[in-house]
């Protein structure tokens, strides 16, 4: 990633200069954030966020019988859509504590109770972006309270990946099961293999063009500077090496191989599937459902929406992306209209996430073209699968998704490490372990904000 040298206003996506041929500019633009730097690191970056995006809707489909097909297409149409007005891997998750609201309450909290949920919460969000509300709030809180959100956040999925890792799932009831046997299909032995490779390959998630550059620049210093054939040899093959498992995307590799158990697990599934996309209806919303969906699906998700989907993700993508920084404005906007549209026709409420984005970038993605090529990936499948392709989903290793959940989210963690004082590290840790102790985000950051108002005071009173 390199920096360019823009003017700031230039550099916030979503508020372009005007010029006399506008129309051929914005064209020009959506062209450049499709753009594919390096196929395979992107492919491998779109893949690697299904660790979130599965399981979710999975659960809802399993135990509210969510339209799985027609919420693929319109989540493949979101893909391609943030992809192309941002340039970045714009990633469109699941609201979950919606999902979780939904998964907990039984049939007092069904789909027209969750698509209230969303239509009311995305509704907020475009009036609060429309407004200028939600920028004056993303220029207002402190970095350290997003960075610990950020970290708890993380580390509250890693433990949420290893769930997925060690227990065998029932998404029909969202329980987990006993510990999962040692060896077998979808066990331990094969979930830790994963991981170990992920490691061995990945590392740390340098980028992989990076690791190419390196790789012939040591090439060219040996051939150059060594006399010793075999030495000159050796180091040639190592750095192959390491160029071969810099461009192996592990991501699609395991996510593949995962579609390779689920059909030796059941090879009957074949068998279950419909060709052809889902029947498309209305949702029927009574009085109770809108009530039900505010009070106990939009309220808790509100503070998490403004705090994960917009504030913390405009933050960690100038972290990411340094010269290009995300309009709180645009996000907010974005996340509300793709709601208001596709819940009444009963696709899952969605949103932009830090963690996706952490994860989109972790296993490659670096331009609008990653999530575009997802996006294509659902839109091909909702039309030509349906809600048949639960049937392969149900089958599919669970263990899987978990370890690349699992490095997705320690990527999240790793993204909150800059801060520049030891006040600013008191400040995220308490936000971390509030959050975390109390399986609460919004409790860790009003006890963040909260803390920092009393260092303020200490500080001036000194």
């Amino acid at each position: 990633m390199e920096s360019q040298n823009q003017t700031p206003n230039s550099n916030i996506i979503g508020n372009p200069t005007p010029t006399s041929s506008f129309p051929t500019n914005l064209v020009n633009k959506e062209r450049t954030n499709l753009v594919i730097h390096s196929k395979w690191a992107e492919l491998n970056g779109a893949v690697g966020d299904l660790g979130t995006y599965v399981p979710l809707v999975l659960a809802l489909t399993l135990a509210k019988d969510l339209n799985l097909g027609i919420t693929l297409i319109f989540t493949g149409i979101y893909n391609i859509i943030s992809g192309t007005i941002y340039g970045l891997p714009m990633p469109v998750q699941p609201l979950k504590c919606i999902v979780v609201v939904a998964l907990s309450n039984g049939p007092k909290f069904d789909v027209p109770e969750i698509m209230a949920a969303g239509i009311c919460i995305e509704g907020v969000m475009l009036v609060l972006g429309v407004t200028g509300l939600m920028q004056l709030t993303y220029k207002l809180v402190p970095f350290s309270i997003i960075s610990g959100v950020q970290l708890a956040q993380g580390l509250s999925f890693a433990l949420t990946a290893l769930n997925y890792v060690e227990n065998i799932q029932k998404f029909s009831v969202s329980k987990s099961w006993e510990y999962k046997p040692w060896l077998g299909l979808d066990r331990l032995s094969l979930a830790i293999s994963c991981a170990c490779v992920m490691i061995l390959v990945d590392g740390v998630g340098k980028g992989v063009q990076q690791h190419g550059q390196n790789d012939h620049k040591i090439i060219r210093a040996h051939e150059t500077n060594t006399s010793d054939q075999l030495e000159r040899c050796g180091t040639k093959i190592r750095a192959h090496i390491r160029k071969f498992m810099a461009l192996l995307p592990t991501a699609l590799v395991i996510f593949l191989f995962g579609i390779i158990v689920a059909f030796i697990k059941r090879p009957k599934v074949l068998s279950d599937i419909k060709f052809g996309p889902s029947s498309m209806h209305v949702v029927q919303f009574s009085r109770h459902a809108w009530k039900e969906g505010f009070v106990k699906g939009t309220i808790p998700q509100l503070p998490l929406t403004v705090l994960n989907s917009v504030i913390s993700i405009c933050k960690l993508s100038s972290d990411l992306f340094p010269g290009k920084e995300l309009s709180a404005t645009l996000v907010s906007m974005t996340v509300g209209i793709m709601n208001v549209i596709g819940c009444w026709f009963g696709v899952v409420p969605s949103c932009h996430g830090a963690g996706g984005l952490a994860t989109h970038y972790k296993f490659g993605g670096r331009s609008g073209g990653c999530v575009a090529l997802l996006g294509v990936a659902k839109l091909g499948l909702g039309l030509a699968l349906g809600t048949s392709l639960v049937k392969i989903l149900s089958q599919f290793p669970i263990g899987f998704l978990g370890v690349m959940l699992f490095f997705a989210r320690i990527e999240l963690a790793m993204a909150s490490r800059k801060l520049s004082s030891v006040e600013d590290s008191f400040v995220k840790l308490i936000c971390t372990v509030v959050s975390l102790v109390g399986s609460d985000t919004v409790l860790g950051f009003v006890c963040g904000i909260f803390v920092r108002f009393l260092l303020r005071i200490r500080k001036f009173l000194e």
